[in-house]
């Protein structure tokens, strides 16, 4: 196929006429109608059919349409949909899966309905605990945490002409592939981390430290061995606080139910939200109990919003959960990701086009340049590799020179395989380069 079929397009054209621009990149370069979703499978108004290796946006942990959660969901909605944060009888039993499931000093938990909601829940948290005089944020550089302008303050994310940067302060990530520092592993002896540290040590006004364990929308930018346990300790000896922002990692996405926890760092408040109800609107606030039932923040409230906890994201989390404990699928997802890792492994020893591939568990990002002796970004060759998979019948997750892949941890290995495999010829399309064997016959 190339592109959408007759059917797609003027559904496209049809809702072109009202609906407002501004979609991401992928949907728009796509320009696909999608009908239907099982499991890894999506299906397009024409009846074309695409492994989905983005799984929704990143959110599908368990796939699409699976019968447990559907069940959960259609059962909730012929009960009760919403009365505000009232207690209903799933939240209590939501919370004891929570306890299971988390490191034991996360024992309290808050309920909202969005990614963004949660971490703005978060710094309001911080806020209030904060001692006199702790007025600053710490965050990362190439940092995500949501559209909201507490989460763009966060990092600096000015729109237009109006410049809301607020008073956070910005240390390194640990971008080893594009090192802002000009160093090199292992010689540099994770001088970004010391800077991080540096800034925490000499900057008493700093309460909290907001982070992503591995940075998602910066393109799965995986922190080497011994960064984070340096920055972790640092905050402990200070009194800052590591506010963890697992919106894309929690729930098992790399292989640990927490990110974080596999990588060192102990945090005080996490926030869960994308694959926690396998993509229904729904989002976790964990966090230690002497922060969130701490006076400061737990007025009348504090916790409250018009859709947090809403019976039918409680529904949808309980299911998700329980299946992800049931069948141990984040044990799966580290077995389903060292084959992802040997597949990509081989692209890029064929593609010079692929600068670095990098991942955990079932999260990786593919990152294209020009060349790779400069590594100068090349969207154009992203972009191209993924309309050409997606008409091959993979789908991805494209943005600027970076394709994201997050494939249900219920996939099959023959599926998964398979998406591999069309990543690779959607490659040789694309830079005209033959694969393996080819010609061999002739």
């Amino acid at each position: 196929m190339t592109g959408p079929g007759p059917l797609q397009r003027r559904h496209l054209e049809r809702e072109a006429r009202h609906l407002a621009p501004g979609a991401s990149e992928e949907s728009a370069l796509a320009r696909r109608v999608f009908t239907e979703g099982r499991g890894a499978v999506l299906t397009d108004l024409d009846g074309n059919q695409y492994l989905d290796f983005a799984a929704g946006t990143l959110t599908q942990s368990l796939g699409h349409g699976h019968p447990e959660v559907v069940a959960a969901l259609t059962e909730q909605a012929g009960r009760l949909w919403n009365v505000h944060d009232s207690a209903t009888p799933g939240r209590a039993e939501l919370c004891d899966l929570l306890a299971r499931l988390l490191p034991e000093r996360l024992d309290t938990y808050a309920f909202f309905s969005t990614g963004a909601e949660v971490v703005e829940a978060a710094l309001r948290v911080v806020q209030a605990v904060a001692p006199p005089g702790r007025n600053r944020i710490g965050a990362l550089r190439h940092g995500f945490h949501g559209k909201t302008l507490g989460a763009r303050m966060l990092v600096h994310w000015d729109i237009g002409n109006q410049s809301f940067a607020g008073n956070s302060v910005l240390g390194y990530s640990p971008y080893c592939y594009r090192c802002p520092l000009e160093l090199e592993r292992p010689s540099c002896g994770l001088r970004c981390a010391t800077l991080v540290r540096r800034h925490i040590a000499s900057k008493p006004n700093v309460s909290a430290l907001v982070f992503e364990p591995v940075l998602g929308a910066a393109g799965v930018i995986v922190p080497p061995p011994g960064y984070w346990e340096q920055i972790s300790e640092e905050c402990r000896n200070n009194g800052v606080l590591l506010v963890a922002d697992e919106v894309l990692t929690g729930g098992g996405r790399t292989g640990s139910f927490l990110a974080s926890e596999a990588l060192g760092a102990e945090a005080d408040l996490v926030a869960l939200a994308k694959g926690t109800a396998s993509g229904f609107p729904f989002a976790v606030l964990a966090g230690r109990s002497e922060v969130l039932r701490s006076p400061a923040a737990s007025a009348a409230g504090s916790t409250a919003s018009t859709y947090a906890g809403n019976p039918l994201g409680i529904a949808a989390a309980r299911a998700t959960l329980e299946v992800v404990a049931r069948d141990a699928l984040v044990d799966r997802v580290r077995t389903l990701g060292d084959l992802l890792t040997d597949r990509l492994a081989a692209l890029h020893a064929r593609f010079d086009v692929l600068g670095d591939v990098r991942g955990l568990g079932l999260l990786h990002g593919l990152e294209f340049v020009r060349d790779r002796r400069t590594r100068e970004p090349a969207p154009e060759i992203a972009r191209a590799v993924y309309t050409t998979a997606l008409d091959m019948g993979l789908r991805t997750s494209v943005g600027g020179h970076i394709i994201r892949l997050a494939p249900p941890f219920t996939i099959d290995v023959a599926l998964l395989e398979e998406g591999a495999a069309i990543l690779g010829r959607a490659l040789e399309r694309v830079t005209g380069q033959a694969g393996p064997g080819a010609g061999e016959a002739a």
